[in-house]
């Protein structure tokens, strides 16, 4: 993996990593990143932090080892974006293991991140799992995880103000284009919103931005 993203990196192209599990050899790529020859970005599907739920879920259940090699990450390479998807209301998640998710994702500040409120799926094991949790609580939980990570992913954000970026261009109109950063993945992140009417610029062209606001999930920018 580490010769392919290192020989992906000689091309005119972004190299995003995605569905990459926080295992050891992740370690030998984010230097590569450091370098500029990958994106800084990583998308790991952590699923939750409470460790007795990953091990009902299957998962590794390392959520220490995990919160320690964030940290080093972003030692090698501070402009990491990371990205991930929990999973709230598993059967048999009580309201501890949902604080302790809760507790995981105040302290790591991860970029970009998703939820969804577990829902039985036909022939899955975890179906027979003692412990249901009613579809309200679910609800509830989804709400207040999506609530605290807003919050985070506007501060994020608001520290990007006033910085130059190089964008990727995805589409023109009138008055504005509509980009990507380096930390947005298509379809599932944020876009950089950028004013003015283009001319001799297209989709798939980069060019640089000053980034002038935010908002919950997006940039605005202007030409530099």
């Amino acid at each position: 993996l580490k010769v392919l993203a290192r020989e992906l990196g000689q091309l005119p192209a972004w190299t995003r990593l995605h569905y990459v599990y926080p295992y050891p050899n992740v370690d030998d790529l984010v230097p590569l990143m450091a370098e500029g020859l990958i994106l800084p970005y990583l998308d790991m599907p952590l699923q939750h932090a409470s460790e007795r739920i990953l091990k009902l879920m299957k998962r590794p259940a390392a959520t220490a080892k995990v919160r320690e090699r964030i940290a080093r990450w972003r030692e090698i390479c501070p402009e990491l974006t990371l990205r991930s998807t929990f999973i709230v209301g598993f059967p048999g998640e009580t309201e501890d293991d949902f604080d302790q998710l809760l507790e995981f994702i105040q302290e790591v500040q991860l970029d970009r991140v998703g939820a969804f409120a577990y829902s039985p799926v036909e022939g899955a094991a975890a179906n027979a799992l003692p412990g249901q949790v009613p579809e309200e609580v679910k609800q509830d939980r989804l709400l207040r995880f999506m609530e605290i990570q807003a919050e985070i992913s506007r501060n994020k954000l608001a520290t990007q103000v006033g910085d130059r970026m190089l964008v990727l261009v995805d589409e023109v109109n009138e008055h504005n284009l509509v980009a990507r950063g380096p930390g947005d993945a298509p379809e599932v992140d944020g876009q950089v919103i950028v004013d003015g009417a283009w001319e001799d610029v297209g989709p798939g062209d980069f060019i640089e931005v000053l980034v002038t606001g935010y908002d919950e999930h997006d940039l605005f920018a202007e030409p530099v």
